[in-house]
């Protein structure tokens, strides 16, 4: 995906089992959209639990927060009642959202990728960042939808 792209209109499981659909989002609502190779890893509880320390403050920023992992609807209901995470888990078991995004795998393929995607409200692509260094996705997500509410 480049800048200035739309998000994808895919649909995808919750942790709840529950249809979720991006395009449901598009005019409502600023998109913050990670992937994230596993549920329950240190560095993708660590960015879990970053995105969810600072939730409100994507909230107040009018920014919906969104985690992919391949992991299944039951381990990321597991994943998201042990650590209170108060966003979107969707499981990519068939990876058509990694695709979709064109999210690369890391390590010379033996990890699935850590990217995430900043959205406008339109659905826009405004950035994106690809590092397999958890700590740097909230703040790095956080900085541009700062600079985009000017």
């Amino acid at each position: 995906m480049k800048v200035g792209e739309r998000v994808p209109d895919i649909k995808l499981k919750d942790q709840h089992g529950e249809n979720f659909s991006f395009s449901d989002l598009i005019g409502k609502k600023a998109l913050v959209v990670y992937f994230y190779p596993k549920d329950f890893t240190p560095g993708c509880t660590k960015e879990a639990c970053s995105f969810r320390d600072s939730y409100q403050d994507f909230q107040d920023l009018g920014a919906e927060v969104i985690g992919i992992s391949t992991d299944s609807e039951e381990s990321h209901t597991k994943f998201s009642d042990k650590y209170k995470l108060p966003y979107v888990l969707l499981s990519d078991n068939n990876k058509k959202a990694r695709e979709a995004f064109d999210v690369k795998p890391n390590l010379l393929g033996l990890l699935p990728g850590r990217e995430t995607f900043v959205f406008s409200k339109e659905g826009e692509l405004l950035h994106k960042f690809n590092s397999m260094n958890a700590d740097r996705h909230m703040p790095e997500a956080l900085t541009v939808l700062k600079k985009n509410q000017r």
